[in-house]
């Protein structure tokens, strides 16, 4: 018994460490199908589109039924703050060793993440030929500025994403409704903006092939069940928690393109994935401590419950034995 409740235990202490790297093998897929998805042809507007509406159609029932009662009011103030994302908040940081290495973890993470990007070093020889190669083409227009303005862009809205949700969860804190809404809402801005860039009919044609399936992947696996598990566990651990392990997939995406699309690694890839990690272990050292608290602050919550005041059972003794008297005295 004790050997099972330690086991249980355990689980549920690294329960959104688990889901997390679950969440980022996912997301790794993601990469691999939807390259497979623009190569055949699909417009990417189109299929973030398609994307999202499939992610609300499935995650609809789920939401509905299972959040019924728990589901708060959504008011107009809170569709609107689903809608622009504009909230933001920062999670609280101390100046403990614990506090210190959530910091610098973050910016440890942050520099290796930089050098998988900026630092390419010396390639490494492919030690045997791709096992999957994808068929059609895309074209790629290099512009080493437009780019890094574009991927910072993407990486700020991204964090500024992760922080909304953790407000908003204060106030709506049903996560499969609030990953429906995500879904639809998404969905209507993509398709507002799709129709204004892509002007031909045919583009919104999808056919029984990869297409489909990179659609069916994306809004079910990642729009749905990946961001579902998001806001758990940005409700669990907070944002910055949730934001950290996203590092893995750019080195789980890098690592399987070389041995499976046979595409270049570059040492600068491994070296910045090496301090990607370490960053990471700093930082998830860091947040233990807040988990630690979290648990010794409920445990004195329940004591503070479970004892009595003194003088209490005494008192009732007393009046029960009045009242005992009370009533004999009537009789």
């Amino acid at each position: 018994m004790g050997c099972r409740g330690g086991k249980g235990a355990m689980y549920r202490r690294f329960k959104p460490h688990l889901l997390m790297v679950l969440g980022q093998f996912g997301y790794t897929f993601l990469y691999f199908i939807t390259e497979a998805s623009f190569k055949h042809g699909m417009n990417p507007f189109v299929y973030v589109t398609y994307r999202h509406f499939v992610g609300g159609v499935v995650m609809f029932p789920f939401a509905y039924f299972l959040e019924k009662k728990i589901r708060p009011k959504l008011t107009l103030a809170l569709f609107l703050e689903i809608f622009v994302l504009s909230l933001l908040g920062l999670e609280g940081l101390d100046g403990s060793i614990r506090g210190i290495a959530k910091i610098g973890g973050t910016l440890v993470s942050l520099t290796g993440v930089m050098v998988m990007t900026l630092y390419k070093g010396p390639v490494l020889r492919n030690l045997g030929g791709a096992l999957i190669h994808f068929q059609g083409s895309t074209t790629i227009h290099e512009n080493w500025i437009k780019g890094s303005i574009l991927t910072v862009s993407s990486c700020i809205t991204w964090a500024l994403w992760y922080i909304m949700q953790a407000i908003t969860l204060k106030k709506y804190p049903a996560q499969l409704s609030l990953t429906t809404w995500m879904s639809f809402v998404g969905g209507a801005q993509s398709a507002v903006f799709t129709a204004c860039v892509v002007h031909k009919p045919k583009a919104w044609t999808v056919g029984f092939n990869i297409d489909l399936w990179s659609i069916i992947y994306g809004g079910v696996v990642v729009s749905g069940l990946i961001v579902f598990i998001q806001l758990w566990c940005t409700e669990e651990k907070g944002p910055v928690f949730v934001t950290m392990f996203n590092p893995l997939a750019t080195i789980l995406v890098a690592v399987l393109a070389y041995f499976v699309l046979g595409e270049k690694l570059h040492t600068g890839s491994i070296i910045g994935g090496v301090i990607v990690i370490i960053g990471l272990y700093l930082l998830l050292w860091g947040k233990e401590g807040d988990h630690a608290d979290k648990i010794k602050s409920q445990d004195l919550s329940s004591l503070s419950r479970e004892e009595p005041k003194e003088g209490t059972q005494d008192k009732s003794i007393h009046l029960g034995g009045g009242d005992n008297l009370k009533r004999s005295l009537e009789v």
